[in-house]
């Protein structure tokens, strides 16, 4: 969800005496939506991303791009070593503005500020210098995005127009019984207020409902009068002056459905109320997996497309390969109508367009075959002939070229995979220069370092404390395995399931079986099948992995196995892991 005005307040009024005085240390931008500023001991995530435009400080520790982007080298020019003179928030504006006291390269001091929308797809951030002119913005708005307002380095600082609806923070009770009564009589509770004054959220708007009358479906015809509804709006606003608010999560089947700076009861006993320690804290937990998964999806965008379009190639060449083959299946009949001709030269005659004969291979049965009438009958023979080698020669290429198609057909849906489970900036950095060695993409030009560093597998432990390790991408997973595991080591692989390679180190005494479960655990939720229910897993020793001549990153063989059936967990998994 989209954070709403009400909530923002909250977190401004939660987060003002928090920084205020406090200076900025450095200045990342992990993503293209986010900005994150570090105090001493603080870190003030800004996300001006659609989906969750927000300010928050945060405790999860972001990756960082190899190269910041420009407007991260924007902001550590104005804003570096600046302190935060104070936070504003407009009545009831998704809009919050982030004021320093800011010095030049010449020592000069002066003001920046740093302005947040929190709008929706119309999210931004934007640096202001001390006359209100942009400096820059994170969303360059031109006039042929938007005619009533731009967005352009140079220009005075203009907010969103508002909508002209009264804030609800400024209604009165007189005001409100007027409203109520001009109200339609079929229009619901939460439908009145929405339209009636700006600055309620839907959330809230149906709450306010709930309070009302017990019921979020309630009509205003259905009221004896405005008084129960204007109780609950009014005690809604004496919460928001006095900045009494609650940091609310509601959980439904333990997932995040949606939050709130007051509890909320509209849901009865379908939702969980999970109550935070901050406003910070509760964002953090909300968005956590969302925004991980955004943040793999923008980073491993123009991966998964190559890698998606070169395996969409591939199939559609097996499938014209698979119809070649199947042809050349038919090859017999070439050679028998060639024999025919042969067998009846002496009742053929040039000009003739077909033959019509016993064939002795088929108990003397009538057989037509067809004729090339310009050619001679030993002409359409030899014809016939070449056409049964050429289908003959076919089937043996075809063949092998079917065979090198399915490996990469099945070394990209791996690589897939591989994009799915990636997490930092390394697994993305490590993956493209994967797919560039095995051809599926340009290699760099002359000149150009490939900075990337490979990434070290992910660590777990045992209960019993044996080290697991489990490899990221397909030349980690060949290296793991075939290079840093110990024969006697275990190693664990999905069936027929594309995965990561699991090596549970048994360093020199036989593991327990809990401890082969837990290492199986681990190769489950690094595959395709994280969200089945039962997945077979095979383990064997690391002696009993071969590599198979020609084979792609990530392939082996392997031999003398067993089957371990587990249910992958992430609440188990992440007990295992090393911190």
């Amino acid at each position: 969800m989209a954070i709403d005005a009400v909530c923002l307040t909250a977190i401004v009024a939660e987060l003002r005496p928090r920084l205020t005085g406090l200076r900025v240390d450095k200045i990342q931008q992990p993503a293209r939506d986010q900005v994150v500023l570090l105090f001493r001991g603080k870190r003030l995530l800004l996300n001006a991303g659609a989906g969750a435009p927000r300010l928050q400080l945060t405790e999860v520790l972001r990756d960082n791009p190899a190269e910041p982007p420009m407007f991260c080298m924007l902001l550590r020019k104005h804003l570096s070593g600046a302190r935060v003179a104070g936070l504003t928030q407009p009545p009831l504006e998704r809009l919050v503005k982030i004021e320093f006291d800011a010095s030049d390269e010449l020592g000069r001091a002066g003001k920046r500020t740093l302005v947040l929308e929190a709008m929706g797809r119309r999210s931004n951030l934007i640096l202001l210098d001390e006359e209100d002119r942009i400096i820059d913005s994170l969303r360059r708005v031109d006039a042929d995005m938007s005619a009533a307002r731009q967005v352009l380095p140079g220009l005075f600082y203009q907010p969103p127009a508002s909508t002209g609806r009264l804030p609800f923070l400024e209604e009165t009770e007189a005001g409100f019984a007027a409203r109520f009564a001009d109200a339609p009589a079929e229009k619901t509770l939460d439908g009145f207020l929405l339209d009636a004054y700006f600055g309620l959220s839907p959330l809230m708007a149906r709450e306010l409902a709930f309070r009302a009358a017990g019921d979020t479906d309630t009509r205003v015809f259905q009221m004896e009068g405005p008084a129960p509804l204007w109780r609950a709006l009014e005690d809604f606003q004496n919460r928001i002056r006095e900045e009494r608010f609650t940091p609310v999560c509601l959980l439904r089947d333990g997932k995040p459905l949606d939050f709130a700076c007051v509890p909320v009861g509209q849901y009865g006993e379908a939702a969980e109320c999970v109550v935070h320690d901050s406003f910070s804290q509760l964002l953090d937990a909300f968005y956590a997996a969302r925004e991980k998964q955004e943040r793999a999806r923008q980073r491993g965008a123009d991966l998964l497309r190559a890698a998606a379009t070169a395996r969409d190639r591939l199939r559609r060449k097996l499938a014209l390969q698979e119809k070649e083959y199947a042809a050349t299946q038919d090859r017999d009949k070439l050679r028998v109508q060639g024999d025919l001709i042969t067998a009846n030269l002496y009742r053929m005659e040039r000009g003739q367009s077909r033959l019509e004969c016993e064939n002795y291979y088929d108990d003397n049965a009538p057989v037509a075959v067809p004729l090339d009438p310009l050619l001679t009958p030993q002409q359409n023979a030899a014809k016939y002939y070449k056409r049964y080698a050429k289908a003959k020669t076919a089937e043996k290429y075809l063949r092998e070229q079917m065979a090198l198609a399915r490996r990469d057909l099945h070394y990209l849906e791996s690589v897939l995979a591989e994009i799915e489970r990636a997490e930092t900036e390394a697994d993305f950095l490590d993956i493209r220069s994967e797919l560039r060695e095995a051809g599926f993409l340009k290699k760099q030009g002359k000149g150009k370092k490939d900075k990337s560093r490979p990434a070290a597998p992910w660590e777990f432990r045992t209960a019993s404390g044996l080290r697991v390790q489990v490899g990221r991408n397909n030349r980690q997973n060949d290296k793991l395995t075939l290079k840093d595991a110990d024969r006697r080591d275990l190693w664990l692989h999905t069936q027929r399931i594309h995965g990561s390679h699991v090596i549970l180190r048994c360093a020199g005494r036989a593991p327990s079986e809990e401890d082969v479960v837990q290492a199986a655990l681990l190769a489950a939720w690094f595959s395709q099948a994280r969200e089945s229910g039962n997945v077979p897993v095979d383990v064997t020793e690391v002696r009993n992995v071969k590599k198979p001549a020609g084979g792609r990153p990530g392939m082996v063989v392997y031999t003398t196995y067993r089957t371990v059936n587990v249910t992958p967990e992430e609440s188990a998994v992440e007990k295992l892991r090393v911190k």
